[in-house]
């Protein structure tokens, strides 16, 4: 008796293009991170000595990193005030020693003050990853000055370093989704008319920000949906809330369980993973994509007939 077999089909996202670089299904990218403060919530990445920051970037870039993200202030709103005199002072003193160390890696700024980004233009940044959403307006067209790249997020409208409270985006569980997508799909058309290339305009639902675990968890289940923007997809899932809260584990214990959330992200189109951990990041994400089919092997000798 014969069993029919489907036809797979997988979402084909569409290619990021960095310095040079293209990402896609088959090329996903790390984005490592690098925190220049003493306060961030995974312990592991605090780095507000320089030496420490460089240490940390040569490791990133040692396991498999194509993307360095450096950051000035904590996303939370547990941390200390930090200016923006401040936080150039942070992140700029480490993108112009990254800079000098590897010329061909591309480096992220992690910043929703334009005049920081304005301020890092000398180092050559090749994406601005807003994490709080426009909230300066003027931040899009400083990366499109720049010939940036920038990450479009979603917060639910919170303003920076606001934690959620009381969320909510409907009675249908699926409104979370939808007003994902729209807001992103309205700050991409919102980078294009400043001037940023499609193929530099990375959108990231952003789980965690303004969003219950429950929301970040059902946003995670539609990705796809995301990917069908057209535009290269960002998750940044590493060691996330919505991890701890589903295992009822600490951010230091959530390895396992962001690997697992970056395994299904990636077989339904996001490419790009901003990651604590590199390595292990890695090889998730090369895994899925070889799984995909997008990836071949890098070997290919079980079963394989020998020469006599």
């Amino acid at each position: 008796m014969s069993h029919p077999v489907a036809d797979l089909t997988l979402v084909q996202p569409a290619p990021l293009v960095l310095r040079g670089r293209v990402f896609d299904a088959g090329h996903p990218a790390v984005m490592a991170i690098v925190n220049r403060t003493d306060d961030s919530f995974f312990a592991g990445n605090r780095h507000a000595d320089l030496d420490s920051a460089m240490r940390a970037l040569d490791q990133a870039v040692d396991e498999g990193a194509d993307i360095v993200d450096v950051g000035g202030v904590r996303a939370g709103q547990e941390g200390e005030p930090v200016s923006a005199a401040q936080e150039i002072d942070r992140v700029l003193p480490f993108l112009e020693r990254a800079r000098a160390a590897y010329p061909d890696l591309a480096l992220s700024l992690d910043t929703w003050r334009s005049e920081v980004a304005r301020a890092a233009a000398p180092m050559g940044v090749d994406l601005v990853n807003d994490t709080w959403a426009g909230h300066d307006p003027d931040l899009v067209g400083v990366a499109a000055e720049l010939g940036a790249g920038v990450v479009v997020s979603h917060t639910g409208g919170l303003p920076p370093r606001t934690d959620p409270v009381d969320v909510s985006y409907g009675p249908d569980p699926l409104d979370v989704v939808r007003d994902v997508v729209e807001t992103l799909a309205r700050g991409a058309e919102a980078a294009l008319a400043a001037g940023v290339p499609p193929e530099r305009i990375l959108v990231d639902p952003t789980l965690d920000f303004g969003k219950t675990t429950a929301h970040s968890l059902q946003v995670l289940r539609h990705t796809s949906d995301v990917v069908a923007l057209g535009f290269p997809v960002l998750q940044a899932l590493s060691r996330k809330d919505f991890v701890g809260e589903s295992l009822d584990l600490p951010a230091d214990e959530r390895l396992e369980g962001s690997l697992a959330a970056t395994a299904v992200a990636a077989w339904l189109g996001a490419t790009v993973f901003r990651a604590h951990d590199v390595r292990a990041t890695r090889r998730t994400a090369d895994m899925v994509a070889t799984i995909r089919g997008d990836r071949t092997p890098r070997l290919a000798v079980r079963g394989v007939p020998r020469e006599p």
